[in-house]
C-alpha cells in the first residue's frame, strides 16, 4: 500500500487567511489585543504551536493547557462562520490529481495538517474535498509536526502494510517531518515557501498538476 499524506493549507487550497483572523478575534476577546498575529508566520505550524507563539509574542508566556483548550473553543466557530463566508480556493491541478490517485488500486490518501482535526475538516468541507481523505494526523494529535505525521503514519499502518509512505506539503516543515518519518517529501510550491527554500524535498512540484505523473513514472 502507497500512503499519500497531504498537507491543507497551501498544498490542497488557500483558506483565505480565515484562520488567521479567527485568531485575531480569539485573542482580542480574551485578552484585549487587538492584532495579535502581525508577524506571526503560519505556514507549515500546528494550531497548538501558533498559539503559544502569539501568547509568548503579546503576553511573555506560552499559553496554559486550559488556555489553550479554551482558545481552541473560541476559534472554531468563528473559522466555520469565516469559511461561509468567504470559501476557499482549491489550488490548481488539486482536484484532478486527488481523484486520479484514489482511483489507483493501493493507493491510500490521507491528511497531515497543522490544523486542529475540527478544523482540518472545515476547511477540506469548505472545498468539497472533504470525502477523499480516510485518515489523517492533525495539530491536536501533537503540536509538534513530526509527530502528528508519525500519527497518521501508525493509522495507515493499521489499514495494512505500507510499502512507501508520500508526504506532500509546501513547507520546509513538510519536508522536515517526512525525512524525520522516513517517508518520501514531495513540496509544491504554491504556499508560503519558494521552489527555492524547498529544493532539498525528493520532489519539487510546481503546482499538483505535475503529481500524477510522477506517482505513474515512480510507482507504475
Amino acid at each position: 500500500m502507497i500512503l499519500y499524506l497531504f498537507d491543507i493549507d497551501g498544498t490542497l487550497l488557500h483558506a483565505r487567511h480565515s484562520g488567521r483572523r479567527a485568531f485575531d478575534a480569539v485573542f482580542a476577546a480574551q485578552h484585549g489585543i487587538e492584532r495579535a498575529c502581525d508577524g506571526v508566520r503560519f505556514g507549515g505550524k500546528t494550531d497548538p504551536a501558533l498559539i503559544d507563539e502569539v501568547f509568548t509574542a503579546r503576553l511573555g508566556r506560552p499559553a496554559t493547557e486550559p488556555e489553550r483548550a479554551a482558545f481552541l473553543d473560541a476559534y472554531l466557530p468563528l473559522l466555520r462562520a469565516d469559511l461561509a463566508q468567504g470559501g476557499v480556493e482549491v489550488l490548481g491541478g488539486v482536484a484532478e490529481a486527488i481523484t486520479w490517485l484514489a482511483a489507483r488500486p493501493g493507493v491510500v490518501l490521507g491528511i497531515a495538517t497543522g490544523n486542529v482535526r475540527a478544523g482540518a475538516e472545515a476547511k477540506l468541507a469548505a472545498a468539497a474535498l472533504d470525502t477523499h481523505f480516510s485518515l489523517g494526523g492533525y495539530g491536536c494529535d501533537s503540536h509538534l509536526r513530526a509527530e502528528l505525521v508519525a500519527a497518521a503514519i501508525a493509522r495507515g499502518r493499521q489499514r495494512g502494510e505500507l510499502r512507501e509512505v508520500v508526504i506532500v506539503g509546501d513547507t520546509i516543515h513538510d519536508i522536515s517531518a517526512a525525512r524525520a518519518c522516513g517517508a518520501i517529501a514531495c513540496a509544491v510550491a504554491t504556499g508560503s515557501d519558494p521552489a527555492e527554500a524547498l529544493a532539498h524535498a525528493d520532489v519539487v512540484f510546481a503546482s499538483l498538476t505535475e503529481l500524477p505523473a510522477w506517482h505513474a513514472a515512480r510507482f507504475g
